[in-house]
């Protein structure tokens, strides 16, 4: 473009030179010769020669005039040219300068974003690093876990100050026996009790830790509740710290958990799935529990297989006991007057007295069973998603041994000759002599099965459940402790059919405060049978002979009682004294009352409560509860082979208050 406007330039500067040359050209011609003679030749020639020469040097100085235009439309366009390459550096400089530019408003735009991303991550890092020095301090201060050698160890537990208020008295601490409340002739049901008490007072602690895909866990719990040779309430109140559970276990990453050790039966109720430290039991106070609910704690060695948290399997094989109930067991009796003892044998036992050199507690009444094999314990849990729910079975085995010798004897050798001797004869050998022929080992099966529910409704404000168990020989996993077995007039066992249930509604009003009502019953059937054989005898020394008294011989009298109803809850029990007191034995031993069978048939207690959390927080929890609990005691009724029986029963009220502090 530049270069054709040079081009436009020079063609207009030529043709200015060119008019002017035209113009200038013609001017000799308007010049006229003044006449005169006609001009000769060579005055032509010269004439025009000198015009030549002047046009000549008019073209010369055009040339000269073109020269100096061209040279100064070539410095025009070297001008032009500079101006341009300059004005084509400038603008590629200017491009450059904007591209500089652009990329320096990218950068400065992407630098304020990485400043504001700074300052964004200065201040996402200021509170981190606040919220991680409030957890070091927090750690420091109040660690959730002592941490040793990659074992987390928790503490917990509580410290508690409790009472319990019994209309009619049991001499117990906190803990009720249910199936000890006292019938209307027995002294302790005239008076009342009140007792103060620390010793629900709780000590946990919690060890866990992971290797590769398993969680190890050992867990250990105690209380106060426990009692020394020198226990007493009367100045020190000092009793023994006791283990309630105590175990270890393996849990994997697909499921599988082993765990061993003293802990609550697989027979308990759980919250969720099968979990150990996730029994669901009753928020009362009484350590007993209430009545229809199923429990033990005993060793047991536990296998489960959760399935994703929605059903779990478990198997439980645990610690086995027997407890007998019933009268009127065959036996032989022989008292020798002026002697202290009487002596006495059966035809069969089950349990042993504790050995207190084997460490088990001598002075514990009910003995200890002699166990053939463990108890076996199946259970299923589900949790769909609403509500847990549970089916159990129990399998036991109960072994005594037999003595079909052990009840043998004869009159015919008393002293006094009676008319028609009476004999009770050795099945085995025919003879009257007690002894221990034939003695055999007697094995007899026992169990059950249960189920277990617990929904939460309006948004878990409040949940209701139900569980129970039904079964033969079961009575020790109820709180009530009824009997598993009797005896059969031969010695034999009979597993006693029964069950118990419960049925609960918890209602969590306030973040602070849980409301409870339980009902629970526990039932024991009539196992009776016909056939029993007693035999007392009595024997007086020979007397010799003195100065003043002639000697006297020895006597022996033998008294049978034959065919005889017994067992447990025989129609025919003597039940005549259950409402008859009777003045005590010493300042230190109340009356048990009249002749009084009555073998419980029937248990029941409703309760009420509630806790109140007054504090919880990160420095643990204070916490108050009151419950108030009615229990029914009925027995199987019993005529003593008279026409109206008799049926007792017992009831109590009892009010129990505890305050609490909970490590955090």
């Amino acid at each position: 473009m530049k270069r054709l406007l040079a081009q436009v330039l020079l063609c207009a500067l030529v043709g200015n030179t060119m008019v002017v040359a035209q113009t200038a050209a013609p001017a000799p011609k308007k010049r006229k010769a003044p006449k005169a003679s006609a001009p000769s030749v060579a005055g032509q020639l010269k004439t025009m020669s000198e015009a030549l020469e002047a046009q000549q040097k008019q073209i010369q100085e055009l040339r000269q005039e073109i020269q100096t235009r061209d040279q100064a439309v070539q410095q025009l366009q070297q001008r032009l040219d500079q101006s341009q390459a300059v004005a084509t550096q400038a603008q590629a400089k200017a491009d450059t300068a904007a591209a500089e530019a652009g990329k320096q408003e990218q950068s400065v735009t992407a630098l304020r974003g990485d400043v504001d991303d700074l300052k964004q991550n200065a201040s996402t890092t200021a509170l981190t690093l606040q919220e991680t020095q409030k957890s070091i301090k927090e750690a420091i201060e109040s660690p959730l876990a002592i941490h040793y050698k990659g074992v987390s160890l928790t503490p917990g537990g509580f410290v508690a100050a409790e009472t319990v208020w019994r209309q009619r008295a049991e001499s117990a601490d906190i803990n009720s026996q249910f199936n000890a409340i006292p019938y209307s002739g027995v002294a302790l049901s005239k008076v009342n009790e009140l007792n103060f008490t620390a010793r629900q007072s709780r000590l946990t602690l919690l060890a866990e830790s992971k290797v590769g895909p398993a969680k190890l866990t050992g867990y250990y719990e105690g209380d106060f509740l426990g009692t020394g040779v020198t226990s007493n309430n009367r100045q020190s109140n000092s009793y023994v710290f006791r283990q309630r559970q105590i175990y270890a276990q393996a849990a994997f990453d697909n499921g599988w958990s082993f765990t061993g050790g003293q802990m609550w039966t697989l027979a308990t109720t759980d919250k969720k799935g099968i979990q150990n430290r996730q029994e669901d039991l009753p928020m009362i106070i009484d350590p007993q529990y209430v009545v229809g609910f199923t429990w033990a704690r005993q060793y047991a060695f536990r296998i489960v297989k959760d399935f994703g948290g929605k059903f779990a399997l478990g198997l439980s094989i645990e610690g086995p006991q027997a407890t007998v109930g019933g009268r009127g067991f065959s036996s032989v009796s022989t008292t020798t007057i002026g002697s202290a003892s009487v002596a006495t044998t059966g035809n069969t036992f089950i349990d042993a007295p504790g050995n207190g050199g084997g460490l088990y507690n001598f002075v514990d009444t009910t003995g200890y069973s002699v166990n053939k094999s463990p108890d076996a314990i199946i259970k299923a849990a589900i949790d769909p998603g609403w509500g847990h729910y549970e089916i159990f079975g129990i399998f036991s085995a109960f072994r005594n041994r037999v003595y079909p010798c052990g009840v043998a004897g004869t009159n015919a050798n008393d002293t006094v000759k009676p008319a028609i001797p009476t004999s009770v004869p050795c099945p085995v050998n025919g003879t009257f002599v007690v002894s221990a022929a034939g003695a055999y080992n007697d094995t007899r099966g026992g169990g059950g099965g249960g189920a277990a529910f617990k929904v939460p409704l309006f948004a878990k404000k409040l949940e209701i459940g139900g569980k129970g168990v039904y079964g033969d020989g079961i009575g020790r996993y109820g709180s009530g402790q009824l009997a598993d077995l009797t005896f059969r007039p031969n010695g034999t066992q009979a597993p006693i059919r029964g069950g118990h249930g419960l049925a609960t509604i918890e209602i969590h009003a306030t973040k602070k405060l849980d409301i409870y009502a339980y009902y629970g019953g526990e039932y024991a059937s009539r196992t009776a049978y016909k056939g029993y054989d007693s035999i007392a005898i009595v024997k007086t020394p020979a007397v010799p002979a003195t100065l003043t008294s002639p000697a006297i011989p020895a006597t022996t009298t033998t008294t049978f009682k034959l065919n005889q109803i017994g067992g447990y809850g025989s129609p025919f029990a003597n039940n005549s004294g259950c409402s008859t007191e009777l003045p005590p034995a010493n300042q230190l031993t109340p009356s048990g009352g009249g002749t009084c069978a009555g073998d419980t048939r029937f248990l029941q207690e409703g309760t009420i409560g509630f806790w109140h959390r007054f504090y919880q927080g990160p420095k643990g929890g204070i916490r108050w509860g009151l419950q108030y609990a009615y229990f029914s005691r009925t027995g199987w009724s019993g005529n003593n082979n008279s026409a109206i029986a008799i049926t007792p029963k017992a009831v109590d009220n009892m009010f129990w208050t505890s305050f609490r502090y909970y490590l955090p």
